[in-house]
């Protein structure tokens, strides 16, 4: 393959994003070609990834094509600060989930992973720095951007990010702060993330030069609509996203519930779900004429409408040429090609198995409610002439209390047994 020029480079790594700040630090960098640009990409982990992932991991495949040093921070610590989502012990564990599940994404989609280095938070971000001083390291440089950070800025930096609750911990402040911190210590020359962390990016070009460190280039990539009308995929919300471990069978029932409203384009999660997803994988998997993305849609009573571009699909959408009840199952189609080999080596791997079982463990079955004992009166062997019975009844359906063995057996032993 020839050589990249710079301008091929930085139209591969801004392609597709939203917005990019400060791009002028990229292509300085790319001019001199001295180095590969060093990108960072992190995640909290916390729920379970699902296929909104494959936004960011097809950017990131195409980091890599440019020649891009990429580092994916698994972010076990900024996990445990977002409201406590999950307690640290599953934070840790979900860190072996996430790695398996990012690895085998990427690979699913042709992508070369051996260029790929991951780091986990708590590696560095928990350690001090020079033994022989104390005023060094990560912990003591977030207590001296705290310094420079107002809480105001730090709760408005983590609005889209953090989860907002009623009376915050002071956890939700720390996380912004954080990451921004976390571009000094990867080394990288940029961040890339999603535009619902814009906030947080500013914060870090604005604080990191406060405490005598450089500002940084910010990727940003858009949010894809979720399967529900409004909001964007969530691990939160079951019915908005698809499990990259799914069953065949659900990933079909959730897309054929999904919103999809004719002659709609604004706010389709699954026309969004093809131009973000499904084309660029598809220009990553195509063997016979590589980089040139593919979506084919069957119909029942036509030649098949074949897409190379998500311009055509929206014109075609618009004009009600492709039609949902064609679409979303040539999106399940294309989908199902995907996941097949992401499940094939979770159903392989024994240890990827005994990392889910305990990073997402199933929740406690509810407790089962005491069945009450009625008062059935004088009449009922063991009653008081109508007064209450003092006895309660236990889940395994054995009674406890003063009148138990009146109830079960009769008033007294001797009276159960008399002739």
């Amino acid at each position: 393959m020839a050589e990249q020029t710079p301008q091929e480079k930085l139209k591969l790594i801004t392609s597709n994003l939203q917005e990019v700040l400060n791009p002028e630090i990229i292509e300085e960098i790319l001019n001199k070609n001295e180095r590969p640009l060093k990108i960072y990409w992190g995640t909290a982990t916390t729920g379970k990834p699902h296929c909104g992932y494959f936004v960011p991991m097809l950017k990131i495949a195409e980091f890599l094509a440019a020649g891009c040093e990429v580092t994916v921070l698994l972010a076990d610590v900024h996990g445990f600060l977002d409201n406590l989502k999950a307690p640290i012990e599953l934070v840790r564990e979900r860190v072996g989930y996430y790695r398996y599940a990012i690895t085998e994404v990427l690979r699913a989609v042709n992508v070369d992973v051996s260029r790929l280095k991951f780091v986990t938070g708590s590696d560095y971000q928990t350690r001090g720095g020079n033994t022989n001083d104390p005023f060094s390291g990560y912990p003591f440089d977030l207590l001296r951007l705290s310094t420079s950070v107002s809480g105001h800025d730090a709760t408005k930096a983590g609005s889209e990010v953090v989860k907002q609750v009623e009376a915050p911990p002071l956890s939700s402040q720390i996380y912004p702060v954080m990451q921004a911190l976390d571009e000094e210590y990867l080394g990288v020359d940029a961040q890339f993330g999603g535009v619902d962390q814009r906030k947080i990016f500013t914060l870090a070009v604005e604080c990191l030069p406060r405490i005598g460190y450089r500002k940084r280039a910010h990727l940003m990539n858009p949010l894809i609509p979720g399967l529900q009308e409004g909001g964007k995929m969530s691990s939160s919300d079951p019915d908005s996203k698809i499990d990259l471990l799914d069953a065949p069978e659900i990933v079909k029932k959730k897309l054929k519930k999904a919103f999809c409203p004719p002659k709609q384009v604004a706010g389709n999660g699954v026309i969004s779900f093809v131009e973000y997803v499904l084309l660029p994988a598809s220009a990553l998997k195509n063997t016979e004429n590589p980089g040139q993305p593919r979506f084919v849609v069957q119909r029942r009573d036509a030649e098949p409408l074949v897409y190379t571009s998500i311009e055509k699909i929206k014109e075609d959408y618009l004009a009600d040429v492709l039609q949902p009840q064609a679409l979303k199952p040539a999106v399940t189609d294309a989908l199902l090609e995907i996941l097949a080999p992401i499940k094939k080596v979770f159903d392989e791997t024994k240890e990827w198995q005994e990392i889910e079982a305990r990073a997402y463990p199933p929740p406690p079955a509810p407790e089962k409610k005491a069945k009450k004992v009625k008062n059935l009166g004088s009449r009922f062997p063991g009653g008081k002439g109508g007064a209450p019975a003092e006895v309660e009844a236990k889940p395994d359906g054995h009674l406890e209390g003063k009148d138990a063995e009146a109830l079960a057996v009769g008033r007294s032993k001797e009276e159960a047994t008399s002739s």
